[in-house]
């Protein structure tokens, strides 16, 4: 693989990274429900992780960082009460799997046919993470609250997630 095929193919997976993170952001700021938003929580510092090492594959060619992409439109949602029905976020979780799937079968065939070995492992483990952070989304889209944990003891669901976010 040549040096400028394997540049090209780092800022475009940069760029559907970062463009993945902005939108699980953006919904997070909009899900009330503890246990899917400590899902979003989750899922937005792993794909930091990713978008740091991306960084660092970059900085190697000595490459600007690419821009952003077209951002990934959220569904027009209200931000519910405190209080409300864990099915009623169930399109965007949904559609947040969907995207994720998508991300996942048009990066899979490229980074098989990788010849760098460090940077196709390194993209093969923000592949498998994807997956995962798929299947939480398809969990918590089918109603599975346990997503990070189980509680103890029979403790009861209660409490929000803050109106404010990144308070400062």
């Amino acid at each position: 693989m040549r040096s400028a095929d394997l540049l090209a193919m780092l800022q475009e997976c940069y760029v559907e990274k970062l463009a993945l993170r902005q939108r699980h952001v953006a919904v997070a700021r909009r899900v009330t429900d503890y246990d899917f938003n400590n899902t979003y929580q989750y899922v937005i510092a792993r794909e930091e992780t990713h978008l740091q090492w991306l960084q660092a594959a970059l900085a190697e060619f000595r490459a600007p960082l690419p821009g952003p992409s077209a951002a990934i439109p959220v569904p027009d949602m209200e931000k519910p009460g405190r209080k409300v029905a864990p099915g009623r976020f169930q399109p965007v979780l949904e559609d947040d799997a969907r995207h994720l799937s998508a991300f996942v079968e048009r990066w899979t065939p490229k980074v098989a046919a990788m010849t760098h070995a460090r940077h196709r492992i390194m993209l093969e483990v923000i592949l498998g993470e994807s997956r995962e952070h798929q299947r939480l989304f398809e969990q918590a889209a089918a109603g599975f609250e346990d997503l990070l944990g189980r509680r103890t003891g029979g403790v009861a669901r209660q409490g929000g997630v803050l109106p404010v976010r990144w308070m400062e």
